[in-house]
């Protein structure tokens, strides 16, 4: 699709959706009509996956700059419109979200992809001599072993908040690369997660061998949980794009990435979420001096709560 269809084909919509957004600037937020804020909704997601591809496009700059406010605006009033109803953000985000993602086949695919293959490696690596050098190089064996020769004992004062920092852009580097590669219509999903999952499960099973894994274990347990979870949440929203190109469900192509880009909000969502908690962990936690058992029971927690969202939250209920 050329640029000049691509803003002819959606320049009705980026109307009707700023003439909605000044609507609802102007009025009372307890004026505002069910159907506008459905309709708000639905026009605010699409213009989040208009944006997202502008690139691909290589729309103008100052299209992109308009399509920018556009979003702002839409996010802004639709927030506005929700804040007061807490039952409907309660309904959403306890309710919607999690059946969303637990329906989501996209996920359970990198799910069992990711842990199978973890736990695999993590098992050949801890009783097979020389496995974990097969899947990770020599020197990366040893600088994890020179990582972790002393034991942990906590940062300096005043490293928190920069170092908090540094792990959320680690972190979402992390996450942007799981996403990039599922775009490679679905395979460069299932690649890097099957890599992430052999690389991580090796280390952790080889580094379970070694003199140092009190210390490793002592710094991974605590984030692990939430890390990981994002990790595969990230790969999941990256197949849904990649495979989105080649089953279109008979839409264009563009269409059906637009399309698969609306659908993997709530899984960006909750990546996004995880690793920003797996950051604040890993920062003030994770390379404290605190007892092996209280790591332990935030891991343990944490799983819990990952669970009691995903599985029990998101069980779908007959109605």
């Amino acid at each position: 699709m050329k640029v000049s269809d691509f803003l002819e084909s959606r320049q009705t919509q980026w109307r009707e959706l700023e003439q909605l957004c000044t609507k609802m600037e102007g009025g009372s937020r307890r004026k505002v009509e069910p159907l506008a804020a459905v309709r708000l909704s639905s026009l605010y997601r699409s213009a989040c996956a208009d944006l997202a591809l502008a690139g691909a496009y290589q729309i103008p700059p100052e299209t992109t700059e308009y399509l920018h406010r556009l979003v702002g605006r839409a996010h802004n009033q639709l927030y506005r419109s929700r804040s007061f109803n807490m039952a409907t953000w309660g309904r959403e985000l306890l309710g919607d979200v999690p059946q969303r993602l637990f329906s989501d086949n996209y996920l359970r695919l990198a799910f069992f992809v990711f842990w199978g293959i973890f736990v695999l490696c993590m098992t050949m690596a801890y009783r097979v001599p020389g496995f974990a050098e097969q899947i990770v190089s020599h020197d990366v064996i040893m600088q994890m072993e020179e990582m972790y020769s002393q034991p942990v004992q906590g940062s300096g004062p005043g490293l928190g908040g920069g170092m908090a920092g540094y792990y959320v852009l680690h972190n979402a580097g992390i996450g942007l690369r799981c996403f990039a590669y599922g775009i490679l219509f679905g395979v460069g999903g299932l690649y890097v997660t099957l890599y992430n999952a052999a690389v991580i499960g090796s280390i952790f099973g080889y580094m379970a061998t070694t003199p140092q894994s009190d210390n490793f274990f002592h710094f991974v347990t605590a984030h692990g949980p939430f890390e990981l979870t994002a990790v595969v949440l990230s790969a999941a929203a990256g197949m849904r794009m990649g495979f989105s190109l080649v089953d279109t469900g008979g839409l264009e192509r563009m269409a059906s990435l637009r399309r698969a880009a609306e659908r993997s909000v709530p899984t960006i969502s909750a990546a996004v979420i995880l690793f920003a908690m797996a950051a604040v962990i890993e920062t003030f936690l994770s390379p404290s001096a605190a007892p092996y058992w209280i790591k332990a029971v935030v891991s343990v927690v944490s799983a819990g709560l990952l669970t009691f969202y995903f599985v029990v939250l998101g069980y779908p209920r007959g109605e």
